[in-house]
Formats: C-alpha cells, structure tokens, sequence
C-alpha cells in the first residue's frame, strides 16, 4: 500500500490584484495579431478628434489560451444578453473619431 496522497484534480490558484490593476484601462479598439506560437492582442484607446492612438495594453497568450478566452468571452456575452438584452453591433470599421457636432467636454 502507498502513503502517497491524492493531490486535487485543481488546485486553488491564489490570484493577487494591485490596486492599479484593479482600476482597468479603458479601451475601445483592439487588434489582434498571431504567428505560428502566439497570438496579441493590442488594447487601443481612440479619443475624439484626436488623429493618434496608443496602444494602452498588450497581451501575449498561447493558441491554446487564447482558444480559451474565446470560448470565455462567448459564454460571457450570453449571460450578458440574458440578463440585460442583446448587444447591438455597430458593423462601422472603427470607432467615429469624434462625437459629432457640437462636442464639448
């Protein structure tokens, strides 16, 4: 008989969040891009009236992870849209550049 012990199928991760990581960075662009190992993914902020845009966060994942990101974020968005309706898709290329006439801050 062995005195090995069985070790949990998945083992809790203790996940830390920084005070500034917790705050977000908003964004509303992304590009993605990928090669044979990784894919990335640009976060872009785009602001009205303003010809440049920067890049606000970069994320490399594997193919593997990023296969299951995609599969997190589908599943997320049907509980979105069933909790608060379905999400229009505005099928413009990009965000408008400004918020048209008369934008002040």
């Amino acid at each position: 008989m062995s005195d090995n012990k069985l070790q949990p199928q998945n083992p809790a991760i203790n996940i830390e969040l920084s005070e500034e990581i917790a705050e977000g960075i908003y964004s509303n662009l992304a590009i993605i891009s990928h090669s044979n190992s990784e894919f990335v993914v640009d976060f872009i902020r785009m602001m009205p009236n303003v010809p440049k845009a920067k890049v606000k966060s970069r994320i490399i994942l594997t193919p593997q992870h990023a296969k299951r990101l995609l599969a997190a974020l589908k599943e997320n968005v049907q509980k979105f849209e069933m909790q608060f309706g379905k999400i229009e898709e505005d099928h413009t290329p990009f965000p408008p550049m400004n918020f048209g006439p008369g934008a002040q801050a």
